[in-house]
């Protein structure tokens, strides 16, 4: 039962209980002088008074006159506190649903900031209002919520900085590797020095980009447009993928959905056997494109799955080949777009994710 549905019970429960002993009293007060009149009137006089001569017949009609009486209070007075209840049961829900107002509030600007791309962006609550309980818990909401902005902006302004800080270095160190590489007095071991160290470098190269990339894609989205997830598929999948393309038009940025396509299709080919196979689908559902990669490949727990989209990541086979960012920027790229991405571990071996954006 929600909050507003028991207040109306407990305001309706309150008022029945209450008209129910008023009922109760009333009878019984009015029984008692009933009973006193019809006493006087039939000979039967009160306690302590001289006695009067009985008249039988007269005392029958009057005590079938009590009797209707006594009936017709209860009856009429049950039907009228029933009538008078629901009227009250059905204030107390209006009442309680005003009173509730702005706790719904609160509820529905919490619930849209945390469905948000951008958990703090510049949604408040600020309700408006006297100083009570309720506008006291609205404003602590929005003093959470506004260092809780505070702080993801700080986190990702910081990796962003950083990368930018080290991308100079490395082209710097890739630069001198490479002309060292290329000199005609260089040695053979030299060279392979020089092609071991590049390697190094491309793999620290990509690491700052995936920083990059995933921290740009936790910030909302400045500008949505529709972008087939096919053609976006068909135009970064490698060769022997098996492709299942049908039109699904999302609502996005163009550049961080190739992204992600590409991290989906590269995880599943890394992530593979020998002989294994790749399968990528797009299809239209009711109001969301859908973007699928199923792969074989080694047997993984499912509990090992959620963790497969932590940053930094990575399954000890492949450990030297990647960064560990794919699948997280796959997430964040699907929250940016205000979609979801949910990963199944087959159980003969390998992954099915599959990333539900809303349609375009």
């Amino acid at each position: 039962m929600s909050l507003r549905l028991r207040l109306t019970v407990l305001y309706g429960g309150l008022f029945l209980l209450a008209g129910v002993v008023l009922l109760g009293v009333t009878y019984l007060l009015f029984t008692r002088q009933v009973g006193l009149r019809v006493a006087v009137l039939s000979g039967s006089p009160p306690p302590g008074s001289p006695p009067l001569p009985p008249l039988a017949a007269f005392d029958e009609q009057a005590r079938q006159l009590r009797a209707a009486a006594a009936t017709s209070l209860l009856t009429q007075g049950a039907l009228a506190l029933a009538a008078v209840a629901v009227l009250a049961a059905g204030l107390g829900w209006l009442v309680a649903g005003r009173a509730l107002a702005p706790l719904r509030r609160v509820t529905d600007t919490a619930r849209r900031i945390a469905a948000a791309a951008d958990p703090g962006g510049q949604e408040r609550i600020a309700l408006p209002g006297p100083d009570d309980e309720v506008k006291d818990l609205a404003d602590a909401f929005d003093v959470m919520v506004e260092r809780l902005d505070r702080s993801f902006d700080a986190q990702r302004r910081f990796v962003a900085n950083a990368s930018h800080e080290l991308r100079t270095p490395l082209t710097l160190n890739r630069s001198l590797v490479e002309v060292a590489m290329h000199r005609r007095t260089a040695s053979p071991d030299v060279r392979e020095l020089g092609t071991k160290l590049l390697r190094i470098n491309a793999r620290h190269e990509r690491l700052i980009s995936g920083l990059l990339l995933l921290a740009r894609s936790e910030s909302a989205l400045t500008e949505r447009r529709p972008v087939d997830l096919a053609a976006v598929v068909s135009h970064v999948a490698p060769p022997g993928v098996s492709e299942d393309l049908h039109e699904a038009t999302a609502l996005g940025d163009a550049l961080l959905l190739e992204r992600l396509a590409h991290n989906l299709l590269e995880n599943a080919i890394r992530h593979n056997t020998e002989e294994g196979w790749v399968r990528v689908t797009t299809r239209t559902r009711p109001g969301a494109a859908e973007l699928s990669v199923a792969n074989s490949g080694p047997v993984i727990p499912p509990t090992e799955v959620p963790a497969l989209f932590d940053p930094f990541h990575r399954r000890a086979r492949v450990a030297a080949e990647g960064a560990g960012l794919g699948l997280s920027i796959v997430r964040s790229v699907t929250h940016a777009h205000g979609g979801k991405v949910i990963a199944t571990a087959r159980p003969e071996g390998g992954l099915v994710v599959v990333v539900t954006l809303p349609a375009g």
